[in-house]
């Protein structure tokens, strides 16, 4: 194909990042970047300092007086609603007198600058009658915490009686810690008030249409005078898509009150401590097995720190539930969750959103099955995975699209696994106080919003009179290349050069009513929708140009960068300038709602996702005995992300998501003391891979014959989510070199995160 038979920035080519020049050179601009408009005040909030208890004596008549400070906020300052749910539940106020945890909002203050704004709220005189607390599941569950949602029963079979029944059986308890978000990009909020009741918010958010709701709310306003705008997030992970919400109507709330632009930045500190995080679980698993290692029942209860309030905890323990199986069959399964209520900060979305705490589940059962029979856990995981006639998962799904036994035969092949393990077997019988560990360990993941109207997106494209294009959707662009996936779409459509497209931000004035970029569906969404627009357009300029040449509508033939029109060919530009002088619409506005998919959560049964995303992982790693320390020596990771929009970006995606995945089950931990309060509330104190932490050795390849079976837009998969799970095979590949100080006895039991001390208990728990 000569190059003049192409356009270059096609759906399918490895294109760079649009932003990508500007992260490293610094003019990409983030919400703290915007120019500051005049008059111009800063925010800052004011926070509880008891885990529990009512507030009897709030004195900030010396905050009042503070130097620089224009005005202060509290629950009394809220012309509209004093919540920032996002689940409709009116359980989270803005600001309260009624304190649920240690960094509670409770006012907040407007000041000429961030700084006096910061001292400012150090001067609040605050009285407590406090009451006990309880910041974690076993002490709330026995306090009788009531769950923060309803719980989730995923059934299928009779359960009890086939464990009764069972040859044999395993009873266990794993605990899986939480994970801070620590995106590069802090929360942020600029809000400016226009006209009459109009509000304009610049933030740092994967929702702006909740956020713009929930401003709304808290004025009082209809959403159609509140616009939302984000251009791009130094990173989100989820830790944006409700978050985000308090910041921006705090702001908001000020502006309104003070007439003039605030802005609300927190440091580190608090941001950290009063934002939420992956959920914490604890598990307790019941499962029988047959002497070939084959699941015969399980069941499982998925116990879950969800906070003070519910925030997403009712969806993320759901989707823990949805992932409890991994790539197994289990023929007869009960799952139950319990969103426990603790004095904590709302726990919320986090990549992967509960599928990571299900999934480590079902690798920890299969670990136990192999250890319990004296065999190769790769081989007790290919003995039960979804298969011809053993293929519904416990949600009632039939699983139709498995690929894992290529996947997993081909990285068994190119890892090299068997003479590996032969090898890390045999350096562990010299004894000694290193030890190796070895796990290859698959990844089945469920791609869709399983609150089933959020699967839905629409776009905006213009094309101007100079063959221009301007692209605008209603993803959020965060560092994962959304918008450059969603414009080589585009580009591919009009067969125009990548070049042609203007990427524009976020922006709830032009497209409406979007859903979050989250659940891994941001390109499946977006891309469907701007597709649709796409088409549109060229169905009305395919009409125009037979009319005007008098030819059929097949002879009008989009050409890289030209169109032909029968025999004559003529450059983009000059066609569409004829199409313009012809009055032919050159805009449409697009919408794409994902097919086929439904769920019934009372009845526990559906088919929740449009598809599933594949991937498996082969780590090996060095642990030292008399440190707990461990060291990842080489990483083979084959992923399957259908026929990949863009594979160099689909790459970053699976590498960066492994590096991430690692952290949670080995070195981020997150502790409260005594108190309530969040010891680990900076990067001073909360440990999270560093560049010396990443595998020796890090092969990373796509599946590049895999191509989606469903309508997805151009045959590819989601990536965002499904390759955090990978770094599992990391996790058990530490638990095999703890479970040689005991000749592979025992199951280890790891608890994660496998930080050195976790690692060192278990070493010595199992040499009794």
């Amino acid at each position: 194909m000569k190059d003049s038979d192409r356009i270059t920035g096609a759906a399918h080519d490895s294109v760079i990042h649009d932003s990508a020049i500007k992260h490293v050179t610094g003019r990409a601009e983030y919400t703290d970047d915007i120019t500051e408009p005049m008059g111009c005040l800063h925010a800052y909030i004011g926070t509880a300092t008891v885990a529990k208890g009512q507030v009897t004596g709030l004195d900030l008549s010396a905050v009042r007086t503070a130097p620089g400070v224009v005005a202060v906020l509290t629950e009394d300052d809220i012309p509209g609603r004093n919540d920032i749910s996002p689940t409709g539940l009116n359980d989270e106020p803005i600001f309260s007198h009624n304190v649920q945890f240690h960094g509670q909002p409770l006012f907040a203050v407007v000041a000429e600058s961030r700084d006096l704004a910061r001292r400012a709220c150090t001067l609040a005189r605050i009285d407590y009658d406090q009451v006990p607390h309880a910041t974690d599941i076993d002490t709330a569950e026995a306090a009788g915490y009531p769950d923060v949602t309803a719980p989730l029963t995923l059934a299928r079979g009779d359960a009890a009686s086939a464990l009764a029944n069972a040859p044999h059986r395993i009873q266990g308890r794993m605990r899986v810690g939480g994970q801070d978000h620590m995106y590069l990009e802090g929360q942020i909020a600029l809000a400016i008030p226009g006209e009459d009741d109009e509000m304009t918010v610049f933030a740092s958010t994967q929702h702006p249409s909740e956020a713009q709701h929930m401003v709304a709310h808290a004025l009082g306003v209809p959403f159609n005078a509140v616009v939302m705008n984000v251009r791009r997030m130094g990173g989100g992970f989820g830790g944006k898509e409700t978050q985000m919400n308090l910041f921006c109507a705090v702001a908001a709330l000020a502006a309104r009150a003070t007439g003039r632009a605030v802005k609300l930045r927190p440091d580190r500190d608090q941001d950290m401590e009063i934002t939420g995080k992956r959920h914490d679980f604890r598990i307790d698993y019941d499962l029988g097995f047959d002497a070939d290692g084959r699941f015969l029942a399980v069941d499982g209860v998925f116990a879950a720190r969800c906070g003070w309030s519910a925030d997403l905890s009712g969806p993320v323990t759901d989707r823990a539930l949805f992932h409890a199986d991994n790539a197994y069959y289990y023929p007869d399964v009960r799952l139950r969750s319990r969103p426990i209520q603790t004095n904590t900060v709302s726990n919320t979305a986090f990549r992967g959103f509960g599928g990571p705490q299900g999934l480590i589940a079902a690798e920890r059962m299969i670990e136990e099955i192999a250890y319990a029979l004296g065999r190769d856990p790769l081989e007790v995981r290919r003995a039960n995975f979804y298969r011809d006639g053993a293929d519904v998962t416990p949600y009632h799904q039939q699983v139709t699209d498995n690929i894992l036994t290529r996947l997993v035969d081909e990285l068994e092949a190119s890892s090299d696994y068997q003479n590996r393990r032969q090898k890390v077997l045999d350096f562990n019988a010299q004894g000694g106080v290193i030890r190796k560990g070895i796990a290859l360990t698959p990844v089945k993941f469920g791609i869709s919003f399983t609150a089933t109207w959020y699967n839905q997106a629409g776009a905006l494209v213009h094309i101007y009179s100079d063959g221009s294009v301007h692209l605008n959707h209603g993803g959020t662009e965060m560092g994962q290349g959304l918008f450059t996936k969603v414009a080589q779409v585009v580009a591919e459509a009009f067969q125009v050069d990548l070049s042609r497209i203007k990427i524009t931000k976020t922006t709830t004035e032009k497209v409406p009513n979007t859903s979050a970029t989250a659940a891994s569906s941001g390109s499946d969404l977006n891309g469907m929708a701007a597709l649709n627009a796409a088409e549109q357009i060229k169905a009305r300029l395919v009409a125009f140009a037979a009319e005007k040449w008098g030819v059929a509508e097949d002879a009008v033939q989009f050409l890289p960068g030209r169109v032909a029109v029968g025999a004559e060919i003529m450059p983009w530009e000059d066609f569409i300038k004829a199409a313009y002088m012809a009055r032919v619409q050159l805009s449409a506005a697009g919408f794409y709602k994902t097919p086929d998919i439904h769920w019934d959560r009372t009845k526990g049964q559906g088919r929740p996702f449009y598809y599933y995303a594949y991937g498996a992982a082969c780590s090996e790693v060095s642990v030292d005995t008399l440190t707990g320390e461990s060291r990842v020596d080489r990483v083979d990771v084959l992923h399957d992300v259908g026929r990949s929009l863009n594979p160099a970006l689909d790459l970053g995606q699976v590498e960066g998501a492994f590096v991430q995945g690692m952290g949670w089950l080995t070195s981020e931990e997150l502790v409260w003391d005594d108190a309530g309060r969040l010891r680990t509330h900076a990067p001073s104190t909360y440990k999270i891979p560093l560049a010396s932490d990443r595998p020796r050795v890090f092969n990373v390849a796509l599946a590049e014959w895999s191509v989606n079976p469903e309508r997805t837009i151009k045959r590819s998969k989601a990536v965002g989510e499904p390759p955090f799970m990978l770094p599992v095979s990391v996790f058990e590949a530490i638990g095999m070199a703890v479970a040689s100080v005991a000749g592979y006895r025992e199951c280890p039991r790891l608890d994660a995160p496998a930080t050195p001390e976790c690692v060192l208990m278990a070493v010595e728990r199992l040499r009794g």
